[in-house]
């Protein structure tokens, strides 16, 4: 969710500010058509249902906001929204769409439990609510397009179509067949018309062209001109008489929405997914401890000139957006109804509670929690040491947990290699965005559930032999790329989750040499100058003085998304091998086996901080904000609680949030006090 993310460069920043500002003063003027009572000009009213980066979280929102999210609650909310758009007399004709943007789905100890029951609880729970439409995220992609073809083919009932106009599934024949299928049975499509009281609505699906970085898509195509492919469907759409256009597209973040309705013509809604900012209005009530990043809708001015109202919701099943929109007869957005904004989902004793939906919290939250809290009953290993799994530290430096996940793939890759007919490898990197609890767990018993909230995944373990020196240190360089402040600003494709935990050697980086970058196809476009020194475990010198030694080439043991260049690493197609274990699998093997910690985690080898496996050398640019956040303890037999949303917003230079609460106070006064009452349009994470 990813996701505005932590990566987020400075110049989205900025647009996003200019964004936020022109959204308050233009859909202030929407909103200052809306009424109480339709406009006269109104044909037709069409209620867009929407929400998001759901990820799985089919309980609640994790350890202290248990009385809100959850699907079965949340479905309770979108049928009673889905009944109550239709009402409201006159003559006016009204029609209501259910859309998801995406990230339908993340692994984790939710996800297994699906896997483990042979049946998607997801797809169960998204097919009782009954969507229209649903956009490909990246995390839809992480278990590769075989389970997603399962995924998709699960929805038995309402059998919605996944939308993506710039993928193209030609080379995947399981998911090449559910594009080219006929009617119902078409699962797959660049986008749908549908019918609502006699007026067409189209609806078109785009995918960040980021997604071979993110997830798996294997060899799923996708194209990057995503305005281009979009903007084509737009004409087809509306050659067929269509005048109505909705686009549901995950891009990461707002700001990449905003930039690509600038970009087209036609589109009269935008549902965005990927970047968890929350939307909202005064008097919204929401989940506490959120923070508005904006007004509920956001806009953009469209390549014709013409306001396009944005809306997303934070995730997590924590809200159902409603947006309410008003069309002329010539399909022209001329309103946005005063009752659109985000509805919070709650259950116990909040003053908006409502019952959980019976079927979806029978077939889908019962099961899942059982599943959950046998995992929680197994106990591993114990701990005598905290374990830093927190996002911000796992993604900007060496923590004992890295170290713990990294020393279980050096471990078990030395003891399969031989089996597969490998070398053996000499060194491991596990990238910091795949260790997901974002908590530290407090010494004590590891749960088997743990070792899911840790390396949820359904990544491989690989080796990959023959790695020349200098290959070895640009993959450093790349993991260390996108660590400092003001990376991503000069690198568009920037990723905090490529940082690499490390086992079998050592290195010391200098925050303030070149950061490596590299095209999109993994040519490296400027050299990395951060990695100084770099040593095998055994004292061998790979590099001194930033310079490569000569010497033997190196085997690698990682996992199999790195392997293949995921989040850019530099592999460059270097043949790899499959050791047939997940990432959980490793870590639980090292943790139980006898032969590796033995069921013991000792503050010995696993101090707090990290045993200095990843030097750094002084910084002169300003380290992220992520890097120094104070730990959130979880108790080790707890489900992991939901993750905090912090984004680009905290990771930006205090200045610049001083700038944005400025100018977004005086776009407030002009805008009639749209946005009056809030000190700060905070930016929320969503996890890549």
């Amino acid at each position: 969710m990813n996701q505005v993310t932590a990566s987020r460069r400075r110049s989205g920043r900025i647009l996003v500010v200019a964004a936020v500002i022109f959204a308050v003063l233009a859909i202030g003027g929407l909103r200052n058509q809306a009424r109480s009572q339709a406009s006269p000009n109104a044909d037709f009213i069409l209620t867009v249902l929407h929400n998001n980066d759901s990820e799985s979280a089919l309980i609640d929102r994790g350890a202290g906001f248990e009385d809100f999210g959850g699907v079965a609650r949340f479905v309770t909310v979108m049928k009673r929204e889905r009944e109550a758009a239709l009402q409201g007399g006159g003559s006016i004709k009204r029609g209501v769409i259910t859309v998801s943007s995406g990230d339908n789905s993340v692994p984790g100890p939710e996800f297994s439990a699906s896997l483990a029951a042979g049946k998607f609880y997801d797809a169960i729970a998204m097919d009782l609510a009954g969507y229209d439409a649903i956009a490909l995220g990246n995390h839809d992609f992480d278990s590769g397009p075989d389970v997603l073809a399962d995924f998709i083919e699960d929805f038995q009932i309402t059998k919605p179509p996944f939308l993506g106009a710039n993928l193209d599934f030609s080379d995947e024949p399981r998911l090449q067949a559910l594009f080219q299928a006929s009617g119902s049975e078409r699962r797959l499509a660049e986008s749908v018309v549908l019918d609502e009281n006699g007026e067409k609505i189209g609806i078109i699906g785009a995918t960040t062209p980021r997604l071979p970085f993110l997830s798996i898509p294997r060899n799923v195509r996708v194209i990057a001109d995503v305005a281009g492919e979009v903007q084509a469907e737009v004409d087809k759409l509306e050659a067929e008489g269509v005048n109505k256009i909705v686009l549901i597209g995950h891009l990461q973040g707002i700001d990449q929405d905003v930039e690509l309705a600038e970009e087209l013509r036609g589109i009269d809604v935008v549902v965005a997914g990927g970047g968890g900012e929350l939307l909202a209005n005064p008097g919204d009530l929401l989940i506490p401890d959120d923070e508005p990043f904006g007004p509920y809708p956001f806009s953009a001015t469209d390549e014709t000139g013409k306001q396009v109202p944005i809306v997303t919701t934070p995730g997590l099943y924590g809200y159902v957006g409603k947006l309410v929109v008003e069309f002329d007869a010539s399909g022209d957005v001329i309103g946005i109804g005063d009752e659109s904004g985000p509805i919070r989902v709650a259950g116990g004793s909040q003053p908006d509670a409502v019952q959980p939906d019976a079927a979806v919290h029978d077939q889908v939250v019962v099961p899942v929690i059982a599943y959950i809290e046998g995992l929680a009953a197994k106990v591993v290993a114990v701990s005598d040491v905290d374990l830093d799994g927190r996002r911000g530290r796992v993604r900007s430096q060496e923590t004992n947990e890295g170290n713990l996940v990294a020393d279980a793939f050096l471990w078990q890759a030395d003891r399969l290699a031989t089996s597969f007919g490998v070398a053996k490898p000499q060194v491991a990197l596990q990238n910091g965005g795949a260790i997901r609890n974002d908590s530290v767990i407090p010494s004590g018993p590891i749960s088997e559930l743990d070792t899911f909230s840790i390396a949820p995944f359904a990544n491989f373990i690989a080796v990959v032999e023959n790695v020349p020196r200098a290959q070895f240190k640009e993959i450093l360089e790349n993991s260390m790329a996108c660590s400092v402040t003001g990376d991503a600003a000069r690198n568009p494709n920037c990723s905090d989750g490529r940082f690499a935990q490390i086992a079998g050697f050592s290195f010391v980086r200098d925050p303030n040499g070149t950061a490596q970058i590299l095209d999109a196809n993994g040519a490296i476009t400027v050299t990395g100058t951060r990695i100084k020194e770099l040593r095998l475990e055994d004292g061998t010198a790979i590099a001194q003085n930033g310079h490569v030694l000569p010497g033997n080439a190196l085997t690698i043991a990682t996992n199999d998304f790195l392997a293949r260049g995921g989040d850019q690493y530099p592999f460059r197609n270097t043949p790899f091998t499959v050791l047939g274990l997940s990432s959980q699998q490793v870590l639980l093997n090292f943790l139980k086996d006898s032969a590796g910690l033995a069921g013991v985690v000792s503050s010995d080898r696993y101090p707090a901080g990290g045993e200095g496996r990843i030097t750094t050398l002084s910084e002169s640019s300003t380290p992220s904000p992520a890097s120094t956040a104070s730990p959130t303890a979880r108790p080790s037999s707890q489900r992991p609680a939901a993750p905090p949303r912090t984004g680009a917003g905290e990771a930006a230079a205090s200045n610049d949030r001083e700038v944005v609460v400025l100018l977004i106070s005086v776009a407030g006064l002009l805008a009639g006090g749209v946005i009056f009452g809030r000190s700060l349009y905070r930016s929320r994470d969503s996890s890549s």
